[in-house]
């Protein structure tokens, strides 16, 4: 079993008598019919259809957790909150008080979501599982960059400040990852991501990079023509012409 401490990661607190309906009208997952035992990917974008966020929307005692990049999770809870309205909502940036923490090459016997008091343990893919709690202490021996390096290789992209209003869903892979439903309602620039899906308007997208010797760009870099999404020991995520 390898474990990392994870820092790359905020966490938004959603809740409210009103949460899931207004996370299922402002991402591009469908957060309506999410199960309390499931963990899903989405999206949240611009009225043009451009990623201000990626994030894993964790079903949680008191509503929802989003786990997004470190660095949005601010301005994210801020612009977020303008939406709400007088909607039965209540967005928190919970980042500081939330461990987070990396697991993966074991398997913690959990198919989605569980929770023990403070503490889920979510699994995010084949021997693959995050651990997040308030006070949660684990003994990690593995740089955070391993983890890196895992999400890299499992294809998952995260959207950084540096890389935000950039791409639609699809150039990095969203889509195929079951982070965009195209059957749910409206969301801001859905009718763009629906377009971009249907008359095959995508002409860039992401794709897994060796590196050259040496080198590690930082996300929103350009590299070869594209732009860098994620890097880690080498390897690379990057929004590359089709």
């Amino acid at each position: 079993m390898e474990c990392a401490r994870l820092s790359r990661y905020g966490i938004l607190a959603v809740s409210g008598a009103e949460a899931r309906d207004f996370l299922h009208a402002q991402l591009t997952k469908d957060i309506a019919n999410l199960p309390p035992d499931r963990a899903a990917l989405a999206g949240w974008c611009t009225a043009k259809g451009r990623l201000l966020a990626t994030m894993l929307v964790i079903p949680a005692p008191q509503g929802f957790l989003l786990q997004l990049a470190r660095d949005l999770a601010p301005a994210v809870a801020k612009r977020l909150s303008m939406f709400i309205l007088r909607s039965k909502v209540r967005i928190a940036d919970e980042s500081d008080a939330w461990a987070q923490f990396g697991v993966w090459d074991t398997d913690l016997g959990v198919a989605g979501v569980a929770w023990d008091g403070d503490t889920a343990t979510i699994r995010v893919g084949e021997r693959r599982f995050l651990k997040i709690g308030k006070g949660l202490a684990q003994n990690c021996a593995s740089p955070e960059d391993n983890w890196t390096l895992q999400e890299i290789r499992a294809g998952r992209p995260l959207i950084t400040a540096a890389t935000q209003d950039k791409f639609v869903p699809q150039m990095v892979n969203l889509e195929v990852l079951g982070g965009v439903d195209f059957q749910k309602g409206c969301y801001p620039g859905q009718e763009i991501v629906a377009r971009a899906q249907h008359l095959g308007q995508v002409k860039r997208r992401m794709t897994r990079l060796q590196l050259p010797q040496g080198m590690n760009p930082r996300p929103g870099e350009e590299f070869n023509g594209g732009v860098i999404v994620d890097s880690a020991a080498g390897e690379a995520l990057a929004v590359m012409p089709v």
